[in-house]
């Protein structure tokens, strides 16, 4: 992919549509993009596809299917959905979930999720992890049985010819599987085809010694009571996202409040502008006023680009000015690389709306998917207070369990209350739209949100309204993610060395995890008590998020390549 040409197509996207929220998912997964003539043709692969399993046998696995069906409790696999796409992050990229060294030939071998089966052996909030001699469900495009699957000879090792191997196997109700080998380790892993033709590197995959068993699931969550964080704020409701007021019930602000509280809907974000001088005109003092009669509060949301952030800024200002209750900004594919104008837009903001106002930040909810987009710019000091990532499961190809896993794993770092933005758009089933509201509780505390209101069926306005999930299963992220080794790089490193050069002043802040990163993390850990590993465990992030980032006064594009 050109990313000239995706800024070009991107653009004319936005100036045609308003560029919306929607069109956050669908550049997710960085698909390709051609410009032919005047017209610009997207294909968008899924983020990572935890698919159904396809149809086959396999005797070796029917015995520990049938156990894992006696004992499975629904697991947090259990709303997967299918998706034909695949990934493609950056090949340094440890983060779940990653692929590595995706194939140039589009018809080679292309893993696309890896999960740990059956649920009797697995932990629902850890799908990567498996026992030596456990299974592993894989997906992908060009696999079929019989083909070797490569495991790490030692943890984190590259893939050798003299690495353990494992032949694919068909199983009548979980797909594709592959028996880990005793002898494997954590790392990444690849199926071969030939000696010389190998799929993509995709992992880290968690290869444990020890059994694992499940933990008896959570029973039904309670009612959401939102966390003392975002209770007294518009992000304290479920909220609805509008794009156009003319297109959600006629634009009737009657209408839209009876539909909004018979939906439990308490917050509606409704769009006010859309680059440095596009304020819209839907956007009024009036109508702010009419649906706070109505009992509703009113929060404003603008798209934004990046190439004029001082009057992105501006305008942004003048939503509060209207009446605005909070501020959610927009910002996505435009603000790769722009850490400069990310800097520039939040310091005009705040010194126009004030420090404590409130400010969201709506983008893509996988960072290390993205890994130039200035996240600790907009969600570090004087940011904004509350993170909004765009959770839209369906349009990536995920399941709403898996979405909540992989976004907060990738998101708790910077210590902004996450509340989730569903969809209500590509007519997600009820269940589906039950599932998300009943995790956003035991997940952040906050209510969740939804895009969009003009595309909302009936049957998605009965299920916003419906009671939580009694048997929803509430998977947690992993406490090691992200994991950051030497080789990274990213906003994620980029944070990890703001955070690293308070402790150690000689520490540069480049966004790549180089051996010299390494050394002063080893350094700092040594200081603080902890194994002197060089990889951000849990106890690591601990230390290092306990102190202040060091100011950075960007004037070039964001982390060096």
């Amino acid at each position: 992919m050109r990313a000239g040409a995706l800024r070009a197509c991107a653009s004319a996207r936005a100036a045609a549509t308003g560029a919306g929220v929607r069109s956050t998912a669908r550049t997710l997964a960085a698909g390709t993009v051609a410009v032919l003539g005047l017209a610009c043709s997207f294909a968008w692969p899924a983020y990572s596809a935890w698919a159904r399993p396809n149809h086959g046998s396999s005797a070796a696995l029917v015995r520990a299917e049938a156990t894992g069906r006696a004992a499975a409790t629904g697991g947090a696999a259990a709303t997967s959905t299918t998706s034909a796409g695949g990934t493609s992050p950056h090949p340094t990229a440890v983060s779940h979930p990653k692929t590595v060294s995706r194939p140039k030939n589009p018809g080679a071998l292309r893993v696309t999720g890896v999960r740990c089966v059956p649920a009797s052996e697995c932990l629902p909030s850890k799908w990567h992890e498996v026992s030596q001699g456990g299974f592993l469900h894989i997906e992908g495009r060009g696999l079929r049985a019989g083909l070797p699957v490569a495991f790490p000879s030692s943890p984190l090792a590259r893939i050798s010819r003299s690495s353990p191997v494992a032949r694919l196997a068909t199983s009548a109700t979980l797909g594709l599987v592959v028996r880990v080998p005793a002898n494997a380790h954590t790392g990444d892993i690849v199926v071969r085809s030939t000696a010389a033709r190998h799929s993509n590197a995709f992992g880290p995959i968690h290869v444990v010694a020890h059994s694992i068993h499940p933990p008896t699931p959570p029973g039904t969550p309670a009612p959401l009571d939102p966390s003392p964080a975002v209770a007294d704020t518009p992000f304290g409701q479920q909220g609805m996202w509008i794009w156009y007021v003319s297109k959600s019930d006629g634009g009737s602000v009657a209408t839209i409040a009876a539909q909004a509280k018979a939906a439990g809907v308490g917050t509606l974000f409704i769009k006010s502008s859309d680059g440095p001088s596009n304020f819209w005109s839907q956007f009024t003092p009036q109508l702010v006023a009419e649906l706070h009669a109505d009992g509703l509060k009113v929060c404003a949301w603008q798209y934004v680009y990046g190439n004029e952030p001082v009057g992105e800024a501006e305008l942004g200002a003048q939503a509060v000015i209207d009446g605005a209750e909070c501020l959610v900004i927009d910002a996505e594919s435009e603000y790769e690389g722009r850490y400069g104008a990310a800097q520039t837009y939040i310091e005009t903001l705040r010194a126009k709306i004030g420090p404590a106002y409130p400010v969201g930040l709506a983008s893509f909810p996988y960072v290390n998917y993205h890994e130039s987009f200035p996240y600790s710019v907009f969600l570090g000091p004087d940011g904004a207070q509350f993170n909004v990532p765009q959770m839209y499961w369906k349009d990536i190809g995920s399941s709403v369990a898996q979405v909540y896993v992989t976004t907060f794993e990738q998101n708790l770092i910077y210590e902004r209350p996450i509340c989730p933005l569903g969809q209500t758009f590509e007519k997600p089933s009820a269940t589906e739209l039950v599932a998300f509201r009943s995790l956003a509780g035991p997940y952040s505390g906050c209510p969740p949100s939804f895009w969009d209101w003009q595309e909302t069926t009936a049957a998605g306005w009965s299920a916003l309204a419906a009671p939580l999930s009694p048997e929803a299963t509430v998977p947690q992220p992993e406490a090691t993610a992200p994991l950051l080794v030497k080789g990274n790089k990213g906003d994620q490193v980029l944070w990890l060395q703001e955070h690293l050069a308070t402790a150690i002043p000689t520490q540069e802040v480049t966004g790549v995890f180089t051996a010299a990163t390494q050394t002063n993390l080893e350094a700092f850990q040594t200081a603080h008590g902890v194994p002197a590993t060089g990889q951000t465990d849990p106890t690591t992030w601990a230390d290092l998020l306990a102190l202040a980032p060091v100011a950075v006064q960007w004037t070039a594009n964001g982390p060096a390549s």
